[in-house]
């Protein structure tokens, strides 16, 4: 079970932000924002070949104490980051990555709301029940 989700633009700015626990939220940004080093740092090592370039799911970035960050990045440079707890050890690879395909999934499909702003927070009610939805694994 994830605790919080980030979703960050290409240009580092954070579109969709939510958590698990409201009154936590301000150290699950300190977390998410500080995890986009690790996640340039993936980015921009070594010579990549053309398989490794398809490989949208980057692990987990980064251990603490009490939770785990993974990441994932889109073609389009957009980052997707889950916070889960790190007491949940039944939570394998396959199913972090299973989070992120359904996460990028509908995030791609709120972009194509022709509503949708390009380059603003993402602010739809569905979208939220859909994340949330996922995080709780129901």
């Amino acid at each position: 079970m994830a605790v919080c989700v980030g979703i960050i633009g290409k240009d580092n700015s954070p579109k969709y932000f939510t958590c698990l626990n409201p009154d936590e939220e301000l150290g699950f940004q300190y977390k998410v924002l500080s995890s986009l080093d690790v996640v340039e740092e993936k980015l921009s090592s070594g010579n990549k070949t053309g398989s490794d370039m398809r490989e949208l799911y980057l692990g987990m970035l980064y251990s603490l104490e009490t939770h785990k960050v993974y990441g994932y990045v889109t073609n389009t440079k957009i980052k997707f980051i889950i916070v889960v707890d790190s007491t949940n050890t039944a939570l394998r690879d396959n199913e972090i990555r299973s989070m992120f395909r359904k996460l990028h999934s509908i995030y791609a499909d709120n972009v194509c709301n022709p509503f949708y702003i390009p380059d603003e927070p993402i602010t739809s009610k569905s979208f939220d029940r859909s994340v949330k939805h996922i995080m709780t694994g129901a």
